[in-house]
């Protein structure tokens, strides 16, 4: 049970409209730096000289250390409070977007951006504690849902808000915004009230560890495949031992008695599902999130403001969608048909979208993105909720962890086998992996936008599949009908 430090409110500083404001404006931020900064990767990818492999860190970077350090930052917030672990990890997130406002080199900006990542961790996972432990009842109902509405509301706006700032100040600008954003929430942490755990969590360093690593080597060893060769004995190594460290990872957690992941819930075939069907999403919707801004502005020559508002078709219903999903839960449709539906919306825009072509107009672009971001906003707005319902209460916690975990890091893995086929299937196109990582990266000569659509075409083509077969799995692991509480699981 958490207890809130009597020192900050006698001091008069504890202000719940303040708190609720400050966790919010630092989730909107969160989102906005993963859904907006790709929008500003082809004008870095030209300023700083790069191919694509280095760029996918730019985003891939901060979306692996996002994923794998929200698993400790909840320890290390019970442990030495949770005011202070957001605090710093907004500063952390706020000096990592300073560093990359002025970064004058890729490998400089790429460190920033694993920062920031981590920064993102801490903000996140001491965010929802702190509004759990400000309010109760209805009111910290209310300020939950405000943090998947702002959510929501960053994916939406990110893209293009990035586009306009790219334009009227350069990619800097992406970064410089939030500087301000981390800024206002250092200063509006200061009414936050402090509280830790009525017992002292121990911190599961091995468990730790080996995911880290494990996981960023396999990103590692995915992303220099294309330009390396997948023969290369860097990648294999690095594919190699990330394999490694990932089955010691799940070793160790078996064994733990305080496991940073709970490996116990994958005997939850219906659990399992909802975790199955969140990755699914993220591989249908990810992808062309963060990679086609690069086709329009390198093929069509649009500008980065112009690719931000086309992205909207994509992310916009990602914020107006999802309240539908829970409406139509709460009026007795099933859950598992709503999910089933879903992914086969994003695996069938994913099909669609295969008419990309140079020149591709907004109207061409507007039903397939449509259907995506539909079926992304979709599972959105049902997948926690369903997820939870089908767990013993006393495990919520545990089970809420293990789905934001698999969630953060499919995140991680899509953006980077995405890239990482689309590279390849542009090398073989070229007969050049040079050339393939500088079309990727948005730098493309009118003789290779054939090839490079033809890139687009074949990974869509696999997206789509993978999303199906998602889509086929989950509808069949959900089928196992659980009761809780009397109630029927959809």
């Amino acid at each position: 049970m958490s207890t809130i430090s009597i020192g900050a409110r006698r001091a008069g500083r504890v202000s719940p409209p303040v708190t609720a404001v400050t966790v919010l404006l630092g989730v909107l931020a969160l989102a906005m730096s993963i859904a907006g900064t790709a929008v500003a990767v082809p004008r870095i990818g030209g300023d700083l000289d790069v191919s694509a492999g280095s760029l996918q860190w730019v985003v891939a970077g901060y979306n692996l250390t996002f994923a794998a350090f929200t698993l400790v930052c909840g320890s290390l917030a019970d442990l030495f409070g949770r005011r202070r672990v957001f605090t710093l990890g907004a500063a952390l997130f706020t000096v990592a977007a300073l560093v990359s406002a002025v970064a004058d080199g890729i490998w400089v900006l790429n460190a920033a951006r694993l920062l920031a990542g981590v920064g993102a961790a801490g903000m996140m996972a001491a965010g929802g504690a702190i509004l759990a432990a400000t309010f109760e009842g209805t009111a910290r109902t209310r300020a939950f849902a405000g943090m998947g509405t702002m959510a929501g509301v960053g994916i939406a706006i990110g893209p293009s808000l990035s586009g306009w700032l790219v334009g009227e100040f350069g990619w800097r600008g992406t970064f410089g915004v939030n500087v301000a954003v981390g800024l206002l929430v250092l200063a509006g942490s200061r009414f936050a009230p402090e509280s830790r755990a009525a017992e002292r969590p121990r911190v599961d360093r091995a468990g730790v560890a080996t995911f880290v690593g494990g996981l960023a080597l396999l990103m590692f060893g995915v992303m220099r495949g294309p330009e390396q060769g997948w023969s290369a004995a860097p990648v294999l190594g690095a594919l190699a031992a990330g394999a490694v460290l990932l089955v010691a990872f799940a070793l160790v957690e078996r064994r733990s008695d305080r496991p940073v992941l709970d490996l116990t819930l994958v005997g939850n075939v219906s659990f399992m599902g909802w975790c199955l069907g969140t990755l699914a999403t993220s591989v249908g919707f990810l992808g062309v999130l963060v990679f086609l801004p690069t086709y329009l502005q390198g093929v069509n020559g649009v500008s980065a403001s112009e690719a931000g508002v086309m992205m909207l078709m994509l992310t916009a219903p990602v914020l107006v969608v999802p309240p539908l999903g829970g409406w139509l839960v709460t009026r007795g449709v099933s859950g598992r048909a709503l999910i089933t539906v879903a992914l086969a919306l994003v695996a069938a825009g994913n099909a669609w979208l295969t008419v990309l072509h140079p020149g591709i107009g907004t109207l061409a672009l507007l039903g397939p993105l449509l259907l995506i971001g539909v079926g992304m906003g979709l599972s959105f707005g049902i997948t926690d909720g369903q997820a939870m319902n089908v767990v013993e209460p006393d495990r919520v916690g545990v089970a809420a962890g293990f789905l934001n975990t698999v969630r953060g890091t499919a995140e991680a893995l899509v953006i980077a086998m995405f890239g990482a086929v689309l590279v390849s299937v542009v090398g073989t196109k070229t007969g050049s992996a040079v050339a393939a990582a500088r079309i990727a990266a948005g730098d493309v000569a009118a003789h290779e936008q054939a090839a490079f659509t033809d890139g687009w075409r074949v990974t869509l083509c696999g997206v789509a599949l993978l999303t199906a077969l998602g889509a086929a799995a989950v509808f069949f692991m959900l089928r196992t009908r659980r009761r809780h509480q009397g109630q029927p699981m959809g």
